[in-house]
């Protein structure tokens, strides 16, 4: 059970660095080329990434086969949600209050929130009755 369970955080965390690629490019894009609200942006990169990580994590990390995947999708994206929540709640704090550095400031949120996610995912969308 604990070997099952380190290793689907294991590989929850490489979904996670793709996510993160992805969350990190088009916040870039939307924030410094488009010239978009930062917090519009960091939303919109943070929910590319989220349905992107649902989409791996069904299939590798989890490995669910349930066949309602529309509520499967809903659990996560609220899971996701509240992340984002988190997410901008932190990066506020330690951008705005903080004057840390916003992209800097940014992977701290996602460390912090990656937590979360897995713990919320485990027991929440992808949880085997």
């Amino acid at each position: 059970m604990m070997i099952e369970l380190i290793g689907q955080f294991l590989k929850f965390g490489v979904v996670g660095l793709l996510g993160t690629v992805i969350d990190f490019f088009f916040t870039w894009l939307c924030k410094e080329k488009l010239k978009w609200n930062k917090f519009l942006a960091n939303s919109i990169g943070f929910m590319l990434a989220a349905t992107s990580n649902y989409i791996l994590n069904r299939i590798w990390t989890f490995e669910s086969d349930n066949p309602d995947v529309g509520r499967e999708y809903f659990s996560f994206f609220i899971v996701s949600v509240i992340g984002l929540g988190l997410n901008n709640l932190i990066l506020f704090l330690l951008h705005e209050k903080g004057k840390m550095n916003f992209y800097l400031a940014k992977a701290f949120a996602i460390a912090l929130v990656t937590l979360w996610n897995f713990v919320a995912n485990y027991f929440f969308t992808f949880h085997r009755a």
